[in-house]
C-alpha cells in the first residue's frame, strides 16, 4: 500500500534560512501533520505526555499522533501563539485535552514549571518528549558567533538536561524519555 505523504526530495527543498522563531505558516515545504492515513491503536491510553517544541513541525506532529493514540498532551513552546494554538486546536479534534505551556527550555526553572503544571493538571507524567531546538544556518564556521554556539547549546542540550531532570520524580518504571535530534543539532552550515 503506498502512502498518500508527501515527501520532497533535497532539491526540491528550498535553501531558505527563516528568521528565528520561524512560525509553520512560514516553512517551505509544510511539515507533515496531516496523519489521515494513521491508523491508532490506542496504545498510550490514559498516558500523559510532555512535549517541548510541541507548537510546530515534528512537535506538533507527535502531539497529535499521541491524541490519537489516547494520551492527553501538554506541549511546551517559546514564542509562536498561532502555531500553539493551532496544535492545541488539531489535538483537541483527537477528542484529546491539550494544556499548552510557554516557556523557554534554556530556563531550569520553567523546565521545572512545565512539568508542575503537566502533573497538576493532568495528575502524572508518563512520557517527555525534547524536542524543542535552535538552529541558524552559517556560510562557514567562522561565521558562528559565539551567542549563537551558546544559544544552540542552552536550548538543544542544557534545555534537555532541564526537563529530564524536571521529569524524572514523576516518572514511572514504564515511563519514557525521548529525545529528539537532526543533522542540524548543533549548527548548520549552508553551502549555496
Amino acid at each position: 500500500m503506498q502512502s498518500a505523504e508527501f515527501r520532497p526530495e533535497p532539491s526540491e527543498i528550498p535553501a531558505l534560512q527563516l528568521d528565528y522563531p520561524a512560525s509553520q505558516r512560514d516553512m517551505v515545504p509544510q511539515p507533515d501533520t496531516d496523519l489521515s492515513n494513521y491508523q491508532p491503536a490506542g496504545k498510550l491510553t490514559g498516558k500523559v505526555a510532555l512535549i517541548t517544541g510541541g507548537d510546530s513541525g515534528i512537535g506538533r506532529a507527535v502531539a497529535i499522533a499521541y491524541a490519537m493514540e489516547g494520551a492527553k498532551v501538554a506541549i511546551l513552546y517559546n514564542v509562536n501563539d498561532e502555531d500553539a494554538s493551532d496544535t492545541r486546536a488539531a489535538v483537541e479534534e483527537q477528542n484529546s485535552e491539550c494544556l499548552t505551556i510557554k516557556a523557554d527550555v534554556r530556563d531550569a526553572q520553567a523546565c521545572r514549571s512545565a512539568v508542575d503544571k503537566t502533573v497538576e493538571q493532568f495528575g502524572r507524567l508518563d512520557i517527555l518528549v525534547n524536542n524543542a531546538a535552535y538552529q541558524a544556518c552559517q556560510e562557514t564556521f567562522e561565521d558562528l558567533s559565539e551567542e549563537q554556539f551558546r544559544r544552540t547549546m542552552e536550548t538543544n542540550i542544557f534545555g534537555y538536561f532541564y526537563m529530564a531532570k524536571a521529569a524524572v520524580p514523576h516518572l514511572q518504571a514504564d515511563s519514557v524519555i525521548i529525545n529528539t535530534g537532526s543533522e542540524d543539532a548543533t549548527s548548520r552550515f549552508c553551502r549555496g
